[in-house]
């Protein structure tokens, strides 16, 4: 097996201390250990020699580990998120199209590397899907989510304050509250949002979702082709071809049709980005595969000698051209 260390995020503290506690009970800190701390602990870390650095976070840190790992031409994968696009062809069961939606969007408050970062939706199911969504979040978390024990709150102040000025990029279709004492940010859906919003610049990454309406599909896909790689692409549709069309004419870490986040469950899928949204991949046998160095070797005997493979070659010429093929 592999010695490791472990190096969890300082922002999420109290999740950063279950971890090193985790560890330091059930490993030999020769073997398995957990470093916690801020910038300074991860510059130390990267600043050594390791077989292989795998970083989950976003891009601009990834570049940062990647240039550090080159010093010493260590592997890496990276897991770098991105804006996730979820596109909605009229073709669905809207029901079943909101709920896993909203459920994929909201959860933990919109802050997973694979939450639908905004929807791409055929301007003839949108009025209906808009309205699906909000029955939704209304069911999932009731009229204040606020008091709801299933809503998340948002991991600092800083993030908050990032997410709150994302609010006036639309129109408030349902949500928009903010309660900056609490770190809450309510399930917020934005219409008429523009391509060139703050909003849709970088990975969102919280509980607000943008909604862009398109008339033809091919424009839907050239948007999509015309931004970074995504993380997850996410394609609600019955429609066989355009699954096929989705799959052929774009590239992304993984895709999900259907349904959201549920992929990142499936352990014989691997996960990873592509791009600007990570390198590599892991979750199951694929992780095994990412820590493991395929060392190839050649074993041979000593009860036989070919010696038409030494010097000189004169006459050996035909013979050689047969053995070789």
């Amino acid at each position: 097996g592999n010695c490791a260390i472990l190096k969890p995020s300082e922002i999420a503290s109290h999740t950063s201390t279950v971890v090193a506690d985790m560890i330091g009970k059930i490993f030999d800190p020769a073997y398995v250990a957990a470093v916690e701390g801020g910038v300074e602990v991860s510059q130390q870390l990267l600043a050594e020699k390791f077989d292989h650095i795998f970083f989950t976070g976003g891009t601009k840190i990834g570049r940062i580990v990647m240039e550090a790992a080159a010093k010493h031409l260590t592997p890496v994968t990276l897991e770098l998120g991105g804006k996730s696009p979820c596109i909605v062809d009229s073709d669905i069961q809207i029901e079943y199209t909101a709920k896993r939606i909203a459920w994929g969007k909201f959860i933990n408050a919109g802050q997973t590397c694979i939450a639908p970062d905004y929807l791409l939706v055929d301007k003839k199911v949108k009025p209906q899907l808009m309205q699906a969504i909000k029955s939704s979040i209304l069911e999932f978390y009731g009229d204040d989510p606020q008091t709801s024990p299933d809503y998340s709150r948002i991991i600092n102040q800083r993030q908050l304050e990032r997410l709150s000025a994302f609010i006036k990029d639309g129109e408030i279709v349902i949500g928009g509250k903010v309660k900056p004492e609490d770190r809450y940010i309510a399930p917020t859906v934005l219409d008429n949002v523009s391509w060139d919003s703050p909003v849709m610049q970088d990975e969102i990454f919280g509980p607000i979702l943008p909604v862009l309406e398109y008339e033809d599909f091919g424009d839907a896909i050239a948007q999509i082709n015309a931004r970074p790689k995504p993380l997850a692409l996410y394609l609600f549709s019955k429609d066989k071809q355009k699954q096929e069309r989705v799959l052929r004419e774009t590239s992304s870490g993984g895709v999900c049709i259907n349904d959201t986040v549920m992929q990142v469950g499936v352990t014989t899928l691997p996960f990873g980005g592509v791009g600007e949204s990570g390198i590599g991949s892991y979750h199951g046998k694929a992780s095994f595969d990412t820590f493991s160095h395929y060392k190839s070797v050649l074993q041979k005997s000593f009860w036989l000698e070919l010696q038409w493979r030494y010097a000189p070659y004169k006459g050996k010429l035909d013979l050689i051209k047969k053995a070789i093929g």
